[in-house]
């Protein structure tokens, strides 16, 4: 019993012996005074109704002032004792017993994904496998927050310490097809010790620190993964690639066939123009899977969608074909003025970001802390701060802070100094995407995106091609699509999605018309957004 259950029994009690008093004293002062002979029982009801305000019946009026003020001092009293101390002492032990509690165990699951802790990562995740039918369970140590998440989502969550045995049973780990540790550094290597101490599960964790990776496999993991070293790598590849016209960061679908971003610079030919105007197919011959119109993805676009600095265009076709329209994208004036290259945030991202331009083009780096390797010393937000880094002569700012709500501050002062820099963006969380761009940034990728995608594919077995584009690309198997057309399956219009190839009997086919039939063993390569390849894994599961 704990404090408040106490202090309510006692109030309870009490409750009781005053009401017992007032009867007592009520009954023989009727007696007394009134000269009328009543029941004990009616004193107590008298009692009850005087505390709780709902009558007196047939006693009222009373001839003596001794039984008047007897009445008066019960009314001040019950008002007091039932609307004052019932509220604060029973009300919350009523709303205590009836608000939901997150689950200590859940039954009946297997081949189940377990993953210890909750986090924006897990969540995309989850996502994931929501798509494709496959069960999960959060194992989350703080109460209240498991308490929350059980009550308010429709995510299957139990209060537990991942890092014992006991919590891991509980979460079904001898049936899970995975465990996933995504806590922290130390803790993770923790939970993967826990978990082979039980059961021979297949494990994965997330490190922030990557030389910790070594650790982690001494526990026993099987997979580790840092997404914040992949994340500053692509965002570096995005810097390199804005200044140069040869192609980084293509995927390669086939030979000679390949997908990529192309975000569209400020100044370049095609800003301002539609799509329809600017007539990429006809003057390069690449094929536009879809585009990024502020934030917003359409596959394909609209003819009269128009492009600007922040759109980014998704594109299949030959590599010089490619190459030509990168040549629409690109700016002018951006190339010619080089400028420097500036990286607000120096911690696992920053530095990877640092290390992958290898001086292939002038980078300051800005950072709150005095470390080496930091050129300027101050907050991203400040204006002196980014004026002393050059942000009036920068060609870039890449903006690797860890708190997403900086980010986007720093996006909108970033944008007011220079309106024609290229802000390329860095979020934790997916819901900040479409907040930075709409503070202005022209390229954002989501580290809990980019985490998701790492892990579905290696507890799914699924081959995603590239995990830092801002669509995923995928290689999967045909489904319920067998024997019919492209036409007749209608992919795109129901789910969004792009067949870009089909790989049949080892032998990659680009040229994919309306009439062309899906057989039986072909692999499909499609691309898409995160919700159109969710739409598409169940279409293909009919």
């Amino acid at each position: 019993m704990d404090d408040r259950q106490r202090r309510t029994g006692y109030y309870l009690l009490t409750l009781a012996a005053i009401m017992a008093a007032y009867s007592v004293l009520y009954y023989y002062g009727m007696i007394y005074f009134e000269a009328e002979r009543i029941s004990f029982l009616h004193a107590v009801q008298v009692v009850v109704e005087t505390f709780t305000t709902t009558g007196f019946g047939s006693d009222s009026p009373w001839r003596s002032d001794v039984m008047n003020l007897l009445v008066i001092v019960m009314d001040l009293t019950g008002v007091f004792i039932i609307f004052l101390a019932l509220p604060v002492l029973l009300f919350p032990l009523f709303e205590d017993r009836l608000s939901r509690t997150a689950p200590t165990s859940v039954e009946g699951l297997s081949d189940h994904v377990i993953i210890a802790g909750y986090s924006p990562r897990g969540v995309a995740l989850v996502d994931e496998l929501t798509a494709r039918d496959r069960d999960h369970v959060f194992v989350e140590p703080d109460r209240e927050l498991a308490d929350e998440l059980d009550a308010e989502t429709d995510r299957t969550v139990i209060h537990g310490d991942p890092e014992t045995a006991a919590a891991l049973r509980s979460a079904g780990i001898a049936e899970a097809r995975t465990l996933v540790a995504d806590v922290d550094d130390e803790v993770n290597a923790s939970v993967v010790l826990a978990a082979r101490s039980i059961a021979d599960c297949h494990t994965v964790t997330l490190v922030e620190e990557p030389e910790r990776e070594t650790y982690h496999r001494y526990a026993g993991a099987d997979d580790v993964f840092s997404p914040r070293q992949l994340i500053g790598e692509s965002l570096a590849k995005k810097v390199t690639a804005g200044v140069t016209p040869e192609l980084d960061g293509a995927i390669e679908i086939a030979e000679d066939f390949d997908i990529v971003e192309l975000p569209v610079q400020s100044g370049s030919e095609i800003v301002g123009r539609t799509v329809a105007d600017a007539g990429i197919r006809e003057r390069t011959g690449a094929n536009i899977v879809g585009a990024w119109f502020r934030g917003e993805f359409a596959s394909p676009p609209p003819p009269d969608a128009r492009i600007d600095e922040q759109t980014i265009l998704v594109v299949a076709g030959r590599e010089r074909q490619l190459e030509r329209l990168k040549e629409l994208t690109l700016s002018e004036r951006r190339r010619r003025d080089g400028g420097p290259v500036i990286v607000a945030g120096f911690d696992e991202v920053g530095t990877t970001v640092v290390d992958r331009i290898d001086g292939s083009v002038e980078t300051v780096v800005l950072d709150r802390r005095d470390i080496p390797g930091v050129d300027v010393v101050g907050d991203v937000t400040d204006e002196e701060t980014l004026r002393e880094a050059g942000i009036d002569e920068a060609s870039t700012v890449i903006i690797a802070v860890s708190d997403d709500t900086t980010t986007v501050f720093a996006t909108l002062v970033v944008r007011e100094l220079n309106p024609d820099v290229e802000i390329i963006a860095r979020a934790d969380a997916t819901e900040s995407v479409r907040k930075l761009y709409q503070a202005g940034a022209d390229y954002v990728l989501a580290l809990a995106t980019v985490s998701g995608r790492m892990l579905a594919s290696t507890i799914l077995d699924e081959e995603v091609i590239s995990f830092d584009q801002q669509i995923e690309i995928v290689r999967v198997d045909c489904g319920a699509l067998v024997g019919r057309t492209l036409a007749e399956a209608d992919v795109r219009a129901r789910t969004g999605i792009t067949v870009l190839a089909v790989e049949r009997d080892e032998e990659v086919i680009t040229d994919l018309g309306p009439d062309f039939r899906i057989q039986h063993g072909d692999d499909l390569v499609v691309a898409g957004t995160d919700a159109d390849m969710n739409r598409f894994a169940a279409f293909v599961g009919e």
